[in-house]
């Protein structure tokens, strides 16, 4: 029986750490499911489209990884894909409570998949999404914290915003 996991977020953008995440699941899982999140409470720069895009790329020669959305509750995915496993990235003491809260929220959702906690390499525990974007608004390279590609999109989607105004 193949060990199917799932790994969700908004990736907003998609930066190393997670990448980093991706690659340890790998080796613990067969197929690990990288699951973008529909969540309107969190106003997403990128849609899901452009991320589900980027992530595709980023992920082309991965074996093992499909790139999808969902909408809903995460355990209801989970079921309705045969995953009984969640990863979950843990960067700093700051994270683990809110992990903490989901985790056993969903074990009461679903107490047949499982939380699987995973920290990032050392270089990646500061690494943040939000702070990738300050970095690129403020004017700043992000070449080693995300791909290419998402660094270039970064840029293009940061000045419409600027000079959409």
């Amino acid at each position: 029986m193949k060990k199917i996991a799932i790994y969700p977020g908004t990736f907003d953008p998609l930066t190393n750490g997670h990448i980093d995440i991706i690659e340890r699941a790998l080796k613990i899982f067969d197929e690990l499911i990288v699951a973008v999140a529909h969540n309107p409470h969190k106003n997403p720069l990128f849609t899901v489209e452009e991320r589900l895009e980027m992530l595709k790329l980023v992920m082309k020669d991965m074996k093992g990884v499909k790139v999808e959305d969902f909408d809903g509750l995460l355990m209801d995915y989970a079921q309705k894909k045969g995953a009984n496993v969640v990863i979950r990235g843990l960067r700093a003491v700051s994270d683990f409570e809110y992990e903490f809260q989901m985790a056993l929220t969903n074990r009461k959702l679903n107490d047949q998949v499982e939380t699987v906690f995973l920290m990032p390499a050392e270089s990646y525990t500061y690494l943040s999404s939000r702070i990738v974007k300050e970095v690129v608004g403020l004017g700043g390279h992000v070449n080693e914290f995300v791909p290419e590609i998402v660094e270039q999109r970064l840029r293009e989607k940061l000045r419409e915003k600027f000079w959409s105004k």
